[in-house]
């Protein structure tokens, strides 16, 4: 598998969260109450709740409203295969079991035996279960995670982005990230994974909302690619050089002023026509160093989120020994789709963890370099906008 450039289109419509939060058709009682009631029993050697958070919250990293949603996502995935997944007393694995072990391996990283004797199930069970549930999840889950569809929608974004650090028609922050992982010197592939930091790693690249919620997402890349070198592989690239994406309403500033729509990043990114970085260097003039302030503010919403996903999903904090470099892509993505639920579901567990933007601390800023002409423009526009010498737009 290649890798992961945005998600692909559903073929059929999606239900939203809300119409179909209740499971397999179970109401909670029947569901997910009595079934945890009885599972927690099983659970063994699991850390006590956090604080704020009872210990359903603290094993899944999930409310039990999130949770039953998830299974009523994959239900049909998950069930349609014949497998007969049993704990070690025999007793047949339910699908709220599946998601839970699932969850589990996802949320906490720890290893597949350790979940196991915990769960009471085999180490390889776990391992089927929780590839059979990021499969279900890239099936039935991709509707979380996509472009805004619609210019109410995209007007919404904006908006809130304005409100961060008044940067106008600002649409996404793009970010990258580096995933950990373990891999032993005598692996033969081990270099090609090898970072700029002596960390075995792959990419992830990012575009974020205001809510922290990822729009736009490419892995899959080894660690030591340049972050201008993803983004400029990725189809978000290619849909905006042919004027395809970020091509929506056009701000009039004043009188010959217009500002169309873009994303922002960090030096480590081109400037482009949609694409706008910092400016460059330490004496800046007030207007210039104003900007970088509000800027680097701005960003702040895509380092957050980046944080929270690797903190909240730990199986992609380099825990993996030697993991398939074809299924981690994947496991990735259904990690972005999970972080998307939580935000879109309100679940009240994500108020509880406190916010970090430390994402990649052991990590230099890179420096692309690349300017466009039109993206100098834009940037010249945007600062002079934010440094009150223009008329605020109406």
């Amino acid at each position: 598998m290649g890798p992961v450039r945005g998600v692909r289109k559903r073929k059929k419509a999606d239900k939203k969260p809300e119409e179909n939060a209740s499971g397999s058709g179970s109401s909670e009682k029947e569901g997910p109450v009595d079934w945890w009631d009885e599972f927690s029993k099983r659970i063994n050697g699991l850390q006590s709740p956090a604080k704020g958070l009872d210990k359903f919250e603290s094993v899944f990293k999930v409310s039990r409203k999130t949770f039953d949603y998830i299974c009523s996502l994959v239900n049909e995935d998950m069930l349609a295969k014949s497998a007969h997944f049993v704990f070690t007393n025999g007793k047949p694995l339910c699908l709220y079991d599946q998601v839970a072990v699932a969850l589990r391996r996802l949320s906490s990283g720890e290893s597949l035996v350790t979940i196991g004797d915990a769960f009471g199930v085999n180490h390889s069970t776990v391992s089927q279960v929780t590839w059979r549930f990021v499969e279900a999840m890239e099936e039935r889950g991709l509707h979380h995670l996509q472009w805004p569809s619609t210019e109410a929608e995209m007007s919404e974004i904006k908006s809130k982005f304005q409100k961060i650090r008044g940067f106008p028609n600002c649409s996404g922050v793009v970010d990258t990230t580096h995933i950990m992982m373990c891999l032993p010197a005598s692996d033969p592939t081990s270099d090609a994974w090898l970072d700029q930091e002596k960390n075995h790693s792959m990419v992830l690249q990012a575009i974020v909302d205001p809510d922290m919620r990822f729009r736009d997402i490419v892995t899959g890349w080894p660690g030591k690619m340049k972050d201008w070198t993803v983004f400029q592989s990725s189809n978000f690239y290619e849909l905006c050089d042919r004027g395809e994406r970020l091509n929506g309403k056009i701000l009039d500033l004043s009188k010959g002023l217009d500002i169309r729509e873009y994303i922002i990043g960090d030096l480590g990114f081109p400037l482009l026509p949609y694409l706008v970085t910092p400016y460059e260097g330490k004496e800046l003039p007030v207007p210039k160093a104003e900007f970088n302030k509000r800027h680097y503010a701005t960003r702040m919403v895509a380092h957050r989120a980046l944080a929270r996903l690797k903190d909240k999903w730990r199986i992609i904090q380099g825990v993996m020994w030697r993991p398939d470099k074809h299924r981690l892509p994947r496991i990735i993505l259904v990690c972005c789709l999970l972080h998307n639920i939580v935000i879109d579901m309100e679940d009240e567990v994500q108020d509880e963890m406190p916010l970090s933007h430390k994402h990649d601390s052991t990590y230099h800023q890179q420096i692309c370099g690349t300017v466009d002409v039109n993206g100098v423009h834009l940037r010249d526009k945007l600062s002079l906008y934010l440094s009150g010498r223009m008329p605020m737009p109406p």
